[in-house]
């Protein structure tokens, strides 16, 4: 049973640019444990840049990021025992075999969860013996995903989620994220998809050119703009001719 002592992630007026590029200009938010958080937006947006600084990968240039009240850029390995991270740009040794990665990602924490029943859970169990170079695209998200479960963290954090998988996977994998906040954990999604988004996210930070331009339940954003979807809203809020977001959105960014 995970016990609460702060929220899972508080984010406030957070900054990164590199060099005249600005990845993120301000983005504030607060997520609760027990939570499936989306940070949506399309590829440039500076979704997976928040996550970097939320993973202590990447320092804030200005603003605070907090993990269960710790900072990563300075608490970093409490945070890593508390977080799971799928990262979409991941790579292993090709000649490692599934097994053999999971024995030595389990090497780094003190306690991990068993790992026949982590193989079961992502279909992986038949390839236990098979190199990550032999593996197809959705096997090797897969294993990338059982990774980031290893250690049982409270927050688990996903970019681009489903990439690479077949439909059912997708689905699948849907069912498995929906299951860890039964569990009680809280999961942030990072995602371009507003279909996955709108099935999955209790709430949704909408990113454009580094600023939060939406922020509140999937349904609620869609009610308050008159849409069908999640999609209509991002394409109402974002590019050439967007909307600027009301102020009760604008009154929760900040």
């Amino acid at each position: 049973m995970l016990t609460p002592d702060a929220p899972a992630i508080e984010v406030a007026d957070l900054h990164k640019r590199y060099g005249a590029f600005v990845a993120v200009d301000g983005v504030s938010f607060t997520v609760p444990t027990g939570e499936v958080f989306g940070l949506v937006g399309s590829n440039g947006a500076g979704k997976t840049t928040t996550l970097e600084c939320l993973l202590g990968l990447r320092e804030p240039d200005a603003g605070t990021v907090r993990v269960f009240g710790l900072d990563p850029a300075r608490q970093g390995a409490e945070v890593r025992l508390r977080v799971g991270a799928q990262l979409q740009a991941a790579q292993l040794p090709p000649r490692l075999r599934v097994g053999e990665a999971l024995v030595w990602f389990a090497s780094f924490y003190p306690h991990t969860v068993d790992v026949d029943e982590l193989l079961a859970r992502w279909g992986l169990t038949d390839k236990r013996s098979t190199a990550f170079g032999d593996l197809s695209g959705g096997q090797r998200q897969r294993l990338f995903l059982a990774l980031a479960l290893l250690h049982s963290p409270e927050l688990v954090c996903f970019d681009e989620l489903t990439t690479g998988l077949d439909p059912r996977a997708r689905r699948d994998t849907w069912r498995q994220v929906e299951s860890l906040r039964d569990e009680g954990r809280t999961v942030l999604v990072v995602t371009h998809d507003m279909e996955e988004a709108e099935r999955l996210c209790d709430r949704v930070a909408m990113l454009d050119g580094g600023r939060v331009v939406a922020l509140g339940r999937p349904a609620d954003l869609v009610e308050e703009a008159g849409v069908r979807s999640l999609e209509d809203v991002f394409l109402a809020r974002t590019g050439p001719g967007s909307t600027t977001p009301p102020a009760s959105v604008e009154m929760e960014v900040r």
